[in-house]
């Protein structure tokens, strides 16, 4: 009978690197699949890293564990792998989208299936932010680079390996995880999804233009955010709405001074998902400018609101937007192209209304209830 009741009813313990109110792919995914997971009935713990811990977070109907940030690593990181240690014990399978070093170390302890969720390049991304290398993502995985950004690629190839399966949100992710080690046999491609959005009431916005292009994610470097502050301010009319926060936000407020962007530039921070939706609703043309993408959530987001999208050609964003179809695709080696892309939309009202249209019936391809239902399905069977 304990056996049934594992497999009926699993106790998972979900870890993560980001988690509401912080913003991101992870902070989106981990709430919908916990609370999916609970609502089947499962034992659902999560335990994330926070800035602060909030005076209650009753309102989550699954067990959330925070854990500050801002502890310095060398004491942060011991105590990371003793809480998971102890709440691991208790867990038919660890379900990892983040803290991957310390969540392997406790699954080797414990002996406990590691379900790894893979969405990007830690290592990459932290010699971006460290300035170790300007190279794209692709570029960054064939060169060689330092010693510290050689020890967290044997780290990061280390856990991969070490992983019972590895989800991906696209196949161009899947290719690159196969490289850092992960066996074909582990590799499961399940796209993000996104339900469509009916009746979204557009926000009040603090910003008089007659085309409002909305931007919605990390400010980080390789998001390219200033260039496509850029783009935006040689259009007579365009505003820009910058939806969350990041290391780069100072830098980019400060860009859109030396530009005289400030007075069309609306910095909104970082927002809840239904706020951030209705921002969204409220603008008339969504982009997305980056160097690298998994798969973006955020385009699924754009999208589902009704906005025609403009996205880089690159990462797994080509299993989303199909160009001339659902959106328009611009290289992203190309400084002119996204310019020329938001004059092509702006003057053609047709041509947005026809993207957006069939961006909105395109979205039927990644379903939420087709990715929570996929999620739970590979869980389950790793529990086994």
């Amino acid at each position: 009978m304990q056996t049934i009741r594992n497999l009926a009813c699993m106790r998972i313990l979900i870890v993560t690197g980001i988690f509401p109110p912080d913003i991101g792919g992870p902070a989106t995914y981990v709430p919908q699949v916990a609370e999916h997971l609970t609502g089947k009935g499962h034992n659902v713990t999560v335990v994330t890293l926070s800035d602060a811990i909030p005076p209650d977070d009753s309102a989550y109907p699954f067990r959330l564990v925070r854990l500050l940030r801002g502890i310095p690593r060398p004491l942060r990181m011991p105590r990371t792998v003793m809480k998971l240690f102890m709440l691991g014990r208790k867990a038919d399978l660890l379900f990892v989208n983040g803290l991957y070093l310390e969540s392997t170390l406790v699954s080797l302890a414990l002996r406990k299936p590691m379900v790894q969720k893979i969405v990007g390049d830690i290592v990459w991304q932290r010699a971006s932010r460290k300035l170790w290398t300007t190279d794209d993502f692709d570029t960054f995985q064939t060169r060689r680079y330092n010693v510290p950004v050689r020890g967290f690629r044997i780290l990061r190839n280390w856990w991969t390996r070490r992983a019972t399966r590895v989800i991906v949100p696209s196949h161009y992710l899947g290719k690159w995880a196969r490289e850092w080690g992960a066996a074909d046999s582990k590799m499961v491609v399940i796209y993000n999804g996104m339900e469509a959005v009916n009746g979204l009431h557009p926000a009040e916005l603090p910003l008089k233009a007659a085309i409002k292009v909305v931007y919605a994610g990390r400010l980080v470097p390789w998001k390219r955010v200033d260039k496509l502050m850029d783009a935006v301010a040689r259009i007579d009319g365009a505003g820009l709405v910058l939806i969350g926060d990041g290391p780069d936000r100072t830098a980019l407020e400060q860009h859109s001074q030396d530009t005289r962007m400030s007075q069309r530039v609306y910095f909104a921070g970082a927002r809840t998902k239904d706020e951030m939706m209705a921002l969204m609703a409220a603008c008339d043309i969504f982009v997305m400018n980056s160097t690298y993408e998994g798969l973006p959530h955020v385009l699924l987001e754009a999208m589902s609101a009704g906005l025609p999208v403009i996205a880089t050609n690159i990462g797994g964003t080509p299993e989303v937007v199909t160009d001339g179809e659902n959106g328009i695709l611009i290289d992203h080696n190309d400084p002119e192209a996204l310019e020329k892309a938001l004059r092509s939309l702006i003057s053609n009202p047709d041509v947005r209304e026809r993207l957006r249209t069939n961006a909105l019936s395109s979205i039927d391809k990644f379903s939420e209830t087709r990715m929570l239902e996929q999620t739970e399905s590979l869980l389950v069977s790793m529990a086994r």
